[in-house]
């Protein structure tokens, strides 16, 4: 009887995990995504980190629309440097329209002592937002064979210093399930440094 429930556990399990598509290209975005309700400052919350160096800790976002409907982006943070020396660094994107109209996406490029350490573009994906309360962001800067992600950062942005309601938090961790990122995320502290 024990073997039954054993095997009826493992298909349960192997079923939901065939059913869920960790592949990047299956991901939904945020879909007519408005990029005038989405400017303004954002506190990053929570991130997955990427392999190398990253923004650490006191993240804060600002997001502007120019008078041409072009969007960019400066986010500022605590960078560690040799495990003791901390450096502020800015990561400033500059925003791309997507052909097709649905995926909102940017290239990252690094500058300060970040540009000499981290190279590349990322692209960037507005997973969800309600432009008022929360947002999640997602990057995949290196693909896997078969789509999916070997190397992904991610970060859940409040429009609040203090962290975000629980209505929110329950959206986000479904949001998280969604990208197979689920408990793969640690908190940001916003200490002023």
């Amino acid at each position: 009887m024990k073997w039954v429930w054993a095997l009826l556990l493992l298909a349960v399990l192997g079923i939901s995990r065939a059913e869920r598509d960790c592949r990047v290209s299956s991901f939904r975005v945020k879909e007519n995504f408005d990029k005038a309700r989405f400017s303004g400052t954002w506190y990053a919350m929570a991130k997955k980190d990427p392999e190398g160096l990253f923004l650490q800790d006191n993240i804060i976002a600002e997001f502007s629309v120019d008078e041409t409907g072009q969007m960019s982006a400066t986010a500022k943070g605590r960078v560690r440097l040799l495990k003791s020396v901390a450096a502020r660094e800015a990561l400033c994107p500059t925003w791309l329209e997507d052909p097709l109209g649905f995926c909102s996406n940017w290239d990252m490029k690094y500058w300060g002592v970040a540009s000499f350490l981290q190279k590349g573009n990322d692209d960037h994906w507005i997973i969800d937002t309600d432009y008022d309360t929360y947002a999640v962001q997602y990057s995949c800067r290196l693909l896997n064979l078969d789509g999916t992600c070997a190397d992904s950062y991610s970060f859940v942005f409040s429009r609040d210093p203090n962290g975000l309601p629980p209505e929110a938090q329950r959206i986000i961790r479904q949001r998280q399930e969604e990208l197979c990122l689920a408990r793969q995320y640690r908190l940001i502290v916003h200490n002023g440094e």
